[in-house]
């Protein structure tokens, strides 16, 4: 079969997966209103899907064999478009999260299941190609999402951003059809299903996920529902631990990270989607709340960074065979670290240039951190065990996202009132400067017409724009620093060897 047919016929919809993870963020408010919900209560359509689909990825591989991988394929994009169905028809805020949960569960299994039928189908010499594919559709999800989520709810309705997944699900249901065929290690097979396992992950995992979603809105351990969350969650994904390594065929297959090259790259990603995320959901709140920034400008900001992306993966796909991988890895973190740096120097003052700079370098960056990164991760996992090495592998991505949106908005929370108790130590009624500037204040608005204008209130929202971007500036910096700090577990990676050709068995 030839094998780019075969990878239009699993990026498709995997695609529209990545998309929906965040395309309903900007339909929020849209949503809320026409099913009369509360904005905690609407925010859950976003945290469910994310839940079901992180307690889904790392049984990816053990569904597969547990069911054949080609069924549980057709299975999961199935339940996806029936599910996206239902909730474009949802008749309430209940029925609209719970549509979400079975969307979650029907999407989580395409990531993983996309990158081990590319890794298989692509020769080894190629596989810096596969994940070029692959990455396209991982970096520009994400991207593509908001901007199509917010046109289509301005332009027709948020039920739309659901629907438009009918006719590519079902196309995507006849070319898995016709072209996915099972290799024999990856038939259906026969086996005591691990109970235990599997409650504890999706306990663990789930508990997780809500954690990370709502912590900062909570104000984490200040929160009794955060606490025991944390606490179910790290003692479920203990024993998790514990039960896999004892059982006959566990969920996921812990004996993977004995590879040190794959370990080490599931770290290396971890941080790279710590960033990642990071910074594309800062880089929005910074240009709408401080710059004034409407949201589809926004949007204009972060899309050529997804065009960078787009040039910088098939480069960098060509280029990993035929130089040292390790080298592209550390231009790719080195980059996406500078970039970071750069946006820690925004200020109220910064123009439009100056803003989507960093996120074109950052693009390119991520384009050439992510091939080497995953061609090195993935080069010398065995054929039968890819399947569950790369729902570890999609799972350790997704979850440093997830982590890094929330350290972001909770430094943004935390940094600005550090800064405001700061700069406020000199805004008293006895400060000299702080009156000078005042009456300077109301004696200009004054001039312009504007009667017992109070310069010293203005001054003090003055003050707190400044403390914000000076807590935009310290979560920047951070991450461009935790970027840094990877580059030493690159000498542990292996280059990984090249073989002969190898189709799809």
């Amino acid at each position: 079969m030839n094998k780019w047919i075969i990878a239009l016929t699993v990026m498709l919809p995997t695609l529209i997966e990545i998309v929906d993870t965040s395309v309903v963020n900007v339909a929020l408010d849209h949503i809320r209103g026409s099913l009369s919900a509360g904005i905690d209560e609407s925010t859950w359509t976003i945290t469910s899907y994310l839940v079901s689909n992180a307690i889904i990825i790392p049984m990816t591989g053990w569904l597969s064999r547990l069911f054949g991988r080609k069924r549980y394929l057709i299975f999961s994009i199935s339940l996806f478009t029936l599910s996206s169905l239902l909730c474009g028809t949802a008749w309430n805020l209940k029925s609209l999260i719970f549509f979400r949960i079975l969307q979650g569960i029907g999407g989580g299994a395409l990531q993983p299941i996309s990158q081990s039928i590319l890794l298989e189908t692509f020769p080894r010499r190629q596989h810096g190609m596969a994940m070029a594919i692959f990455g396209v559709g991982i970096m520009f999800g994400p991207i593509i999402g908001p901007l199509l989520g917010g046109w289509i709810t301005d332009n027709w309705s948020w039920h739309w951003i659901f629907f438009i997944n009918i006719p590519i699900g079902v196309l995507s249901v006849l070319m898995v059809l016709f072209f996915i065929v099972d290799p024999p290690y990856m038939k259906r097979m026969k086996m005591k299903i691990d109970y235990w396992g599997l409650i504890l992950l999706a306990l663990g995992l789930g508990c997780l996920q809500i954690v990370l979603d709502k912590g900062q809105m909570e104000d984490w351990f200040s929160s009794g529902l955060i606490t025991w969350l944390t606490v179910i969650s790290v003692s479920s994904l203990a024993l998790f631990i514990l039960v896999e390594r004892y059982t006959e065929h566990p969920i996921v297959n812990l004996k993977t990270f004995r590879n040190l090259s794959f370990s080490t790259g599931n770290l290396v990603m971890f941080f790279a989607f710590f960033n990642l995320f990071g910074s594309i959901v800062l880089l929005p709140i910074y240009l709408q709340t401080l710059m004034g920034y409407t949201a589809a400008l926004a949007g204009f900001v972060l899309g050529p960074g997804g065009i960078a992306t787009l040039i910088a993966m098939p480069v960098a796909g060509r280029l990993v065979t035929r130089i040292n991988p390790k080298g592209l890895l550390f231009f790719g973190i080195a980059v996406s670290a500078y970039s970071t740096f750069l946006m820690s120097q925004f200020s109220l003052a910064a123009d439009f240039r100056t803003v989507i700079w960093p996120r074109i370098v950052l693009g390119v960056g991520m384009g050439f951190l992510f091939i080497p990164l995953t061609t090195m991760t993935m080069s010398s996992v065995k054929k039968e065990d890819m399947g569950n090495a790369s729902a570890i592998y999609n799972l350790l991505r997704n979850l440093g996202g997830s982590f890094g949106v929330a350290f972001v908005t909770t430094m943004i929370a935390r940094r600005a009132q550090f800064h405001q108790f700061r700069l406020v130590e000199h805004i008293t009624p006895f400060d000299i400067n702080f009156q000078m500037a005042g009456n300077t204040v109301s004696q200009l608005l004054q001039n312009k017409g504007i009667a017992a204008a109070d310069g010293s209130g203005l001054i003090y929202v003055q003050l707190l724009k400044q403390t914000a971007m000076l807590a935009f500036n310290d979560a920047f910096f951070l991450l461009s620093m935790f970027m840094l700090l990877i580059v030493p577990l690159i000498v542990l990676m292996k280059k990984g060897k090249a073989e002969a050709p190898a189709g799809m068995h």
